[in-house]
């Protein structure tokens, strides 16, 4: 395995690879490194924007994955246009958790499992790495279920479709370019608006569609099995994977600082890109199977498809399993990156795209064997591919709430963001989303673990979470005390804004925790225990009974 050494003879900054410095080399444009100047008119500013664009863009629509395909389009089979208004819920949830670790990634210069592990201690930083590994192998095994169903709806060899899959997604990442993988992820987001043509074909009811947009209600059902669709559909939109890999893809494109306004832009178009694809699934499943026999009984994507084909048209039915290919490669990409990015990170290998495969073969090699082990998973006679994809789901909901506080916690370190800290309104905001979280969490959690739980006790857990969220912030009101700032780290408030980077990371103040936020750590430490250990049971329980 290769290190780093010396990368501070390079520059006084939190450098870990000396690939991460240099020009910006985008799939639309290129910044020189010493271009420092402001854009005056609209023609620079969108070239500007035009070679920023990339993370937030790639980050947004890869959530868009082949179980995204799975989760919208069930929930519109299953009950209609009735959930919409959970997608619009979570675009400020979307955009407040990834515009926060674009603004680690371009102030610090490293990526989010090493500020883990530097400011928290190695048994987070261990943690957060390990539950990132596992998670991701399982979502990248959803990505190929998701290849072998377009495969099995086209009449193809599904072990063929899967290995030219897996083929495809290693040797787009291994090019040695930063600016060809970008371009090739940057063509897939295009892809994503295949779905478009479908939602105008089949005809949704606009003025329905206009009220559950904007009217939240739930529909006739089970409030059980409706809360975990919800809980599924929150899941699907917000993932652990996203925060490790924006934070570092922004290290890895170069981002600074006075880049971050841009970044913000790209970004919200990727919301833009997400959010068309997510209602368009949601609606053109709503419209198509209303009145017919399928409604109400979901199967996978790949049934999906075959309604399309039988009710909207066989190109409908085309397009969707072409959409789910173009979903499967793009989401395996990314999230493959974002475990060896968080690797790279933490063992200090030479972790860039800038690189070529034998200048950084720890990084590759990393990314490479978790593709084949994924495939060969789903090639495997008789794995329990479903049971997979429902662990996924379980994990990534258990586990999202402990990632959302860390980032949280690093947003208000102005040791690691100086003048970059997070202001009140934020830290209102991002604290709601993640109590909202930690809610959802519980209840998932719950219902895995005794799955015949009511509406009402469904209720009961939600509102006693709400009551437990209150006097937890009551009680972190009295014992936090307010701490002095470091005279030092309160100057950077006042300081250049463009230019403040993290300093190297020996040179940290140290982190001073108070008492308030050592119970919150204990209490998520215990919490996570205890709720893997009781999905793990579970799963295995319902493999043996399966």
């Amino acid at each position: 395995m290769t290190h780093i050494d010396n990368i501070e003879n390079l520059t006084h900054e939190a450098v870990l690879d000396s690939a991460h410095l240099g020009d910006i080399e985008g799939a639309l444009g290129t910044i020189k490194r010493d271009d420092t100047a402001r854009r005056r008119t609209w023609g620079a500013r969108i070239a500007m924007l035009a070679a920023v664009i990339g993370p937030g863009l790639i980050v947004m629509v890869g959530d868009n994955d082949a179980g995204a395909y799975a989760t919208y389009t069930q929930a519109g089979q299953t009950y209609g246009s009735s959930l919409l208004w959970t997608l619009i819920l979570l675009i400020p949830v979307l955009y407040v958790c990834q515009e926060m670790v674009a603004r680690l990634g371009a102030v610090t210069g490293v990526g989010h499992a090493r500020l883990i592990f530097e400011r928290f201690g190695k048994f987070w930083g261990a943690f957060s790495v390990i539950d990132l590994f596992l998670l991701n192998a399982l979502t990248i095994v959803t990505e190929f279920i998701g290849i072998s169903l377009a495969m099995d709806y086209f009449g193809l060899s599904k072990a063929l479709g899967v290995v030219v899959a897996a083929g495809l997604t290693m040797a787009a990442v291994s090019t040695g370019s930063f600016r060809r993988f970008e371009r090739f992820a940057v063509l897939l987001c295009l892809g994503s608006l295949v779905v478009v043509p479908i939602f105008l074909a089949a005809h949704p009811a606009v003025g329905d569609m206009a009220r559950d947009l904007v009217i939240p209600r739930l529909p006739q059902g089970k409030l059980s099995d409706i809360m975990l669709l919800i809980i599924g559909i929150v899941g699907t939109t917000v993932a652990p994977w996203q925060l490790f890999f924006q934070q570092s893809y922004v290290v890895d494109k170069r981002l600074r600082p006075r880049h971050i306004a841009y970044e913000r832009g790209d970004m919200a178009i990727g919301v833009v890109f997400t959010q068309i694809g997510a209602i368009s699934m949601l609606a053109f499943a709503a419209a198509a199977f209303a009145g017919r026999p399928e409604f109400g009984n979901f199967t996978d994507a790949g049934g999906v498809a075959a309604g399309l084909a039988k009710y909207v048209g066989r190109w409908a039915g085309d397009l969707f399993a072409i959409g789910l290919i173009d979903a499967a490669l793009l989401g395996a990409a990314a999230v493959g990156l974002s475990t060896s990015y968080a690797l790279g990170d933490v063992l200090s290998l030479r972790h860039s795209l800038h690189r070529k495969p034998t200048d950084a073969l720890g990084f590759y090699a990393i990314y490479s064997v978790l593709i084949a082990l994924s495939a060969v998973l789903v090639l495997i006679p008789g794995a329990p591919l479903g049971l997979i994809t429902e662990a996924v789901q379980v994990l990534a909901g258990v586990l999202l709430p402990s990632a959302t506080v860390f980032l949280l916690l690093l947003c208000n370190d102005r040791a690691v963001l100086g003048p970059w800290v997070n202001g009140r309104w934020q830290n209102l905001v991002t604290g709601v989303i993640v109590a909202l979280l930690v809610v959802l969490s519980l209840v998932l959690t719950a219902a895995v673990v005794f799955p015949d739980l009511t509406g009402t006790q469904i209720l009961g857990i939600m509102a006693g979470g709400a009551g437990l969220g209150v006097l937890a912030f009551g009680a972190t009101r009295l014992l936090d005390k307010d701490e002095e700032e470091n005279p030092a780290l309160a100057a950077t408030a006042q300081a250049d804004r463009d230019t403040w980077r993290m300093p190297p990371l020996p040179e940290l103040a140290p982190l001073r925790m108070s008492l308030a936020k050592k119970v919150w750590l204990s209490a998520l430490r215990a919490y996570l225990i205890a709720a893997c250990l009781a999905v793990v049971v579970q799963v295995v329980l319902m493999a043996l009974h399966g």
